[in-house]
């Protein structure tokens, strides 16, 4: 037993001696590392690691209350704005907004965050900041959506200057409504304004100005819009009275645009042009040949309401006219009045040909046969009708003997006379009406292109 005893103190003797070991091994293992990370850090000293924990210090940002705005109680502070646009994404007319992103850009003094500093340099900062200070609560006036571009981190820079001086910066994209007149639409300019203003603070407190007036405003030269050409950015600030809370100062960045007309005069007002002149083709297409007058009348119609409903779809739904709807709807009308004057030319050559049926069947034709063989053929002429068809009158009649005889005297010297009449009766009943219906293809071949571009000429010099 004692035996055992021993063999037990000498294993455990032996654990805690290996055990020992690998504590000092561990021991000096770190404390090697610790040497090597110390003369790392010497190698490649950073002032900011030195001054971690000491920017707050710096800028005795936990020494004030920051909720309050700078000379609380005292003057309006003054903030001036400047603003760099960077683009125009897009201009809707269905809803009536426009989208941009811009550089926003705040500069005002917070003696609050001045610090010492021998070499007179600022010092920058990121959004992480700026939500420990005061800045100012701009908002946009009118907009629908706006957002701080956050990738990679938020887009905001904060610099602060020995003496207090504060500017702020943030990269913004706004979608904010622009009231537009379409009344001369697509030959219309329109003007949008994009309005800054203070949420909270009125003009007693806070004084929002254009740092530099209209030089506050940049923008990209390589802006650019598919349907706009941008004519002119320029700034303008006024005040704004709210009856509840009071007086705020309003800034208005103003942008003038005009649309280009050439993607319209491809899509619209060509194809509406060429669509009247297509109706007037009808106008040198044979009366009778009805199938091609009326399809070609009807396709027109159908064409032209099918542009007036494409160009309507992409426009909102105003109360009012706009110039592109008069030029269409008069399109239309001259359409319409195509089909319409086919519908009177066949009209009246309906009347005409049933005036000539009544007038045959009233004189019936004895071309091709002598008059004086077809009367004496036909013996159920009566004197009365023979002596009417000859032009003469009873006391001109010869005696009952001779009556044979005369009949086809006179019968084949009243040829010419029937003849005239005849030619008489069709110029005041029927030639009127060939010659009034072939007048009206002939008057429309020159009425309708005449008074269309008359249209054009008065549409283009009053909307261009």
């Amino acid at each position: 037993m004692p035996y055992f005893t021993k063999l037990l103190l000498f294993i455990f003797c032996l654990v805690l001696l290996v055990e020992s070991r690998k504590h000092r091994r561990r021991r000096w293992t770190s404390q090697l590392e610790v040497q090597k990370a110390s003369h790392i850090y010497k190698k490649n000293h950073d002032v900011t690691k030195t001054q971690k924990g000491k920017t707050e210090q710096l800028l005795r940002v936990d020494d004030h209350d920051f909720t309050m705005r700078p000379a609380f109680g005292g003057p309006a502070i003054p903030v001036g704005v400047d603003v760099q646009v960077e683009s125009l994404d897009s201009i809707s007319e269905v809803d009536m907004d426009f989208t941009m992103t811009l550089y926003l850009r705040h500069y005002w003094k917070d003696e609050r965050l001045s610090f010492p500093s021998t070499t007179n340099k600022s010092m920058t900062f990121d959004g992480r900041l700026v939500k420990k200070i005061w800045v100012p609560d701009v908002f946009f006036v009118h907009s629908k959506r706006s957002f701080i571009h956050d990738t990679t981190t938020d887009n905001i820079m904060l610099r602060v200057f020995p003496d207090g001086h504060v500017l702020y910066s943030m990269r913004i994209t706004v979608t904010a409504m622009c009231n537009m007149d379409f009344s001369r639409f697509p030959l219309d300019s329109q003007t949008c304004s994009l309005e800054l203003e203070s949420y909270a603070y009125t003009d007693e407190d806070l004084m929002l100005y254009w740092k530099n007036g209209n030089e506050s405003l940049k923008t990209d030269e390589k802006i650019s819009l598919s349907q706009f050409l941008i004519q002119k950015f320029h700034t303008t600030s006024r005040l704004a009275f709210y009856s509840s809370t009071g007086w705020y100062n309003r800034l208005y960045i103003n942008f003038t645009l005009r649309r280009h007309i050439f993607f319209f005069l491809l899509q619209t007002y060509f194809p509406a042009t060429l669509m009247v002149m297509l109706s007037w083709v009808s106008f040198w297409i044979d009366r009778r040949a009805v199938p091609a007058r009326v399809s070609l009348g009807i396709t027109t119609v159908l064409t032209m309401s099918t542009i007036i409903t494409g160009v309507n779809a992409s426009m909102p739904r105003v109360s009012y006219i706009k110039a592109v709807d008069i030029y269409l709807w008069v399109s239309f009308v001259f359409v319409f009045l195509s089909v319409l004057e086919y519908a009177a030319v066949n009209y009246l050559t309906t009347v005409q040909e049933r005036k000539e049926r009544k007038l045959r069947e009233k004189f019936p034709c004895t071309c091709g046969i002598p008059h004086s063989k077809t009367m004496m053929l036909d013996g159920n002429y009566s004197e009365s009708d023979a002596n009417s068809l000859a032009g003469y009158t009873r006391s001109q009649m010869v005696p009952e003997e001779e009556k044979q005889e005369k009949m086809v005297v006179h019968l084949a010297m009243s040829n010419a006379s029937n003849s005239s009449r005849k030619r008489g009766l069709k110029g005041h009943v029927g030639l009127r009406i060939i010659q009034n219906t072939h007048a009206i293809d002939k008057y429309s071949r020159l009425i309708f292109p005449g008074t269309y571009i008359f249209f054009n000429l008065i549409y283009w010099s009053v909307f261009s």
